[in-house]
């Protein structure tokens, strides 16, 4: 049994840099039976550990079919990841986990799928887009809605572009503000609801990003025909030990690192959106 407690070492094969402030590391534990015996679901996290530095929790962005690496990609806002940003290419870091709960994909086969993602929160879906992209047979419809501030904040423009050449497959990404050579459409996600082919019957929705996004989708798609129990979403917090020990994820009765950091609408809705939770 892997311990949770315990950082496992993993070596850098791969860095790729994303934009001026993101990154993406792939990894692969340097002990083979480790690596062969790690397994994670889409929309769970590790704890990524800089020697001497301290460690941070990341969503891992891989499948988790994939065999040879996992991926995270890191956005830098603080001094472990700034330091994380300076890691090469055949180093080594230290990995707790995975931990917490991720995407209802037994749920999700046979449905229709709606993502709805905002701002550069959009790590915790990827690894459920291609999940399903890989699986295509497995699941309905497939639509990812994207919104970003700026069209400058928008990551993974290709894969954006390869994602909308699936079949079955619908993608809207919106900037607030576009520019010359912006090829999306324009304005707050959210109004883009209208544009959707959506069966709430045979539909289920995960989203991540700021809360107050979430709130106004969640509104909307109840508006719309949505039950509670088909509205998931990602919860971000300050989770530090990954385990529920230490308390600075708690979120009601809950804590995000261990009972989270997915939750279905039904479970939090007593509470999301409420200041002091």
């Amino acid at each position: 049994m892997i311990n949770p407690y315990l950082p496992y070492e993993a070596e850098v094969v791969e860095r790729i840099q994303e934009s001026s402030t993101i990154f993406t590391l792939r990894l692969k534990f340097t002990d083979d039976e480790q690596h062969q015996r790690y397994s994670f679901a889409p929309g769970q996290f590790n704890m990524v550990y800089l020697y001497g530095v301290g460690e941070v929790p990341i969503s891992i962005v891989s499948d988790p079919g994939d065999e040879h690496c996992y991926d995270h990609t890191i956005r830098v806002v603080g001094r472990v990841t700034r330091g994380l940003a300076e890691v090469k290419q055949g180093q080594r870091v230290g990995i707790r986990g995975p931990f917490g709960r991720g995407w209802p994909l037994d749920k999700a086969e046979g449905r229709d799928v709606l993502i709805v993602t905002g701002g550069l929160g959009c790590a915790p879906v990827v690894s459920v887009i291609n999940y399903i992209i890989s699986r295509r047979d497995r699941f309905g419809r497939l639509t990812i809605m994207q919104g970003v501030k700026h069209a400058d904040d928008l990551l993974w423009r290709e894969r954006y572009k390869l994602w909308s050449q699936m079949p079955d497959t619908n993608v809207i990404v919106a900037a607030d503000t576009g520019g010359k050579q912006w090829p999306w459409r324009v304005g707050p996600v959210i109004a883009m609801f209208d544009e959707l082919e959506l069966v709430p019957a045979a539909t289920i929705a995960m989203m991540c990003g700021p809360e107050g996004m979430m709130h106004a989708a969640i509104k909307r798609l109840l508006e719309l025909g949505m039950t509670d129990e088909m509205l998931f979403m990602s919860m971000e917090r300050n989770m530090q030990c990954a385990v529920g020990h230490c308390g600075h994820c708690q979120y009601g009765g809950q804590f995000v690192c261990k009972d989270g950091p997915v939750f279905a609408y039904n479970e939090i809705k007593d509470i999301f959106g409420k200041k002091g939770f």
